[in-house]
């Protein structure tokens, strides 16, 4: 039932700000009216109405307890009869989306350097529930009761009560359409919190569950932040046949504490892998070195955060080891680095804060670059061959690079630029500062030189956007080494794109977009499904990828897998 003129004037007049939202989610964020759909609140009506699809998210694989809630709006749009898209248009809708709720809390790892399994599955247990609760609440201040919108006078009580009475009176308090959820990959206790409560809230509101891979939200977060920037001019780029960006192929750079993997993003369900670390993590690599470089005083979670901070300070100089120590921590955090490039771009400019010069060639990629100190940062998987470096494998290793970092701290360089076995009883700021820096570089540097391998073997791939994505992703120093790299490499075509850095780390905001898009596709979760540890992305891996694992439902129907 199409809504009444009043209805529509009122809910011109119903605009609030979420105040809890950060800044970039309140600008996508606005209230609508109720629908006069009187009938029970089953799984039929949701799908049919008017006013959309309402998506409650839950993540907790790893510390972060989150969760969200996302509305997709669906609006009547014109059809051009001239274009040759329009025969295949039936329906004549656009969608249009918008953040009603998205809060996150993390588990206090500080006693420990590091994410505690215990403290972490004790934080999702103590804090999920109000999470929920609080989304809900929100839920409902956000879909009011009709007779709630015309309480500031400015729609006509009388006119609202004269057009539709019942409507008027008995509007319904609105839950949920889809349940989403993180399925895996991550800590199966954690997995475990968010995954049972998720079920409960699908069958206590009779809708559909939706488990989803972790890693797959990750990639595509920019699709999510494309589909909001769109809504508040009522999906124009959808109307115009344009779709959701980045579109498919695109490749996936997905760097986190836990994960360093570059994909060949193919569809929405195909995610073949290029490289993937063969020890630690990037995100892993970088706290660590965190632990070790950093002075006690500027060391704070998140630690890679922490390491970019110290590094691009201005202001530190060689002091003694007590003068340095006294420094205070939020002077480094406010002072830190160049400004950040704008959020979710698809192309910019490197800045010119960082004083830094891109590999040329593959050659100059592979180069150590002495320091004053007598020690350099080798590239990771740079073995010779005689004169010749070789090493093309596409793989990453990060825990050499740790290893050596770590050395060159407790041990003095020799003449040769290696640790020898005598201790080291200081190291001055300015040393440390140039540590904080190399490391950086050189493991940002080996992640970008896959991509360019990828691109060189690839010249007849149909892609020309790389999403970057991940904690690891919301490093300023990252994104002005990529777009560095590309634009002198001969790649300045390439369009890089970042998510917003709120939702670089793990957030259920992401959950829910990929919760929708594989709602769209047609894909819902049994109620039987389990928490996954390690859950590959590509179809072609022996668990099967995304599709491989139990318990999906397409359509209603059980989705057979052979790798089951």
């Amino acid at each position: 039932m199409a809504l009444r003129p009043w209805m529509l004037r009122c809910s011109q007049n119903n605009v609030r700000s979420i105040r809890s939202l950060p800044s970039w989610q309140r600008h996508f964020t606005s209230h609508s009216s109720w629908s006069d759909d009187e009938a029970s609140r089953d799984h039929d009506r949701r799908a049919k109405r008017q006013t959309g699809l309402v998506v409650l998210a839950i993540e907790t694989s790893c510390d972060d307890t989150s969760v969200a809630i996302l509305e997709r709006q669906e609006h009547t749009k014109h059809i051009n009869r001239s274009s040759p898209r329009a025969a295949g248009d039936r329906h004549g809708l656009s969608h249009a989306h918008k953040v009603i709720f998205h809060e996150k809390i993390t588990a206090n790892n500080d006693a420990y350097n590091g994410i505690h399994p215990l403290v972490a599955l004790e934080s999702h247990r103590s804090n999920l529930s109000g999470l929920v609760q609080r989304a809900l609440k929100q839920l409902r201040s956000h879909d009011q009761p009709l007779k709630e919108l015309v309480k500031d006078d400015r729609c006509s009580i009388r006119e609202a009560q004269a057009d539709s009475p019942n409507d008027y009176e008995n509007a319904p308090q609105r839950t949920p359409d889809l349940v989403a959820v993180t399925r895996g990959p991550g800590m199966r206790s954690n997995l475990a919190v968010g995954l049972d409560t998720a079920k409960g809230l699908a069958v206590a509101w009779d809708v559909p569950l939706v488990g989803v891979h972790h890693m797959q939200a990750h990639a595509l977060t920019p699709r999510l932040v494309h589909a909001l920037e769109s809504s508040p001019a009522a999906s124009n780029a959808e109307r115009e046949g344009v779709g959701l960006h980045p579109k498919f192929p695109f490749m996936s750079v997905l760097v986190s504490g836990g994960h360093t993997l570059l994909i060949d993003s193919r569809g929405l369900t195909d995610h073949a892998l290029v490289a993937e670390t063969q020890d630690i993590a990037i995100g892993d690599c970088l706290d660590k070195a965190a632990r070790v470089i950093l002075p006690a005083t500027m060391l704070k979670a998140p630690f890679g955060r922490a390491l970019e901070q110290f590094a691009f300070h201005t202001s530190i100089s060689a002091t003694t080891q007590a003068d340095s120590l006294r420094a205070e921590t939020q002077n480094v955090v406010s002072q830190a680095g160049p400004s950040a490039p704008p959020v979710s771009v698809d192309q910019f400019e490197p800045s010119t804060g960082y004083d830094y010069k891109p590999p040329a060639t593959r050659q100059d990629e592979l180069e150590y670059r002495p320091t004053q100190w007598g020690w350099s940062l080798g590239p990771p998987l740079s073995e010779s061959n005689g004169r010749e470096k070789s090493s093309r494998r596409m793989m990453f290793s990060f825990a050499g690079l740790l290893s050596f970092v770590e050395r060159i701290i407790k041990y003095e360089v020799g003449p040769q630029g290696n640790p020898t076995t005598e201790p080291r009883s200081f190291v001055d700021m300015q040393e440390r500062q140039t540590m904080a820096r190399e490391v950086q570089r050189v493991a940002f540097e080996h992640l970008a030189s896959r991509i360019m391998l990828f691109l060189e073997s690839r010249p007849d791939w149909a892609g020309n956007t790389v999403v970057v994505s991940g904690g690891v992703a919301s490093s300023r120093f990252l994104r002005h080494l990529f777009r560095s790299v590309l634009d002198a490499r001969g790649y300045k075509h390439i369009k890089l794109s970042f998510p917003p850095v709120e939702l670089c780390t793990d957030n259920a905001l992401m959950i829910a977009w990929a919760g929708l898009e594989m709602f769209n596709a047609g894909y819902t979760s049994d109620l039987s499904i389990g928490p996954i540890r390690k859950w590959s992305l590509d179809p072609k891996a022996d668990d099967g990828g995304i599709l491989g694992a139990e318990g999906w439902l397409q359509n209603g129907h059980t989705e057979r897998s052979a790798h089951r």
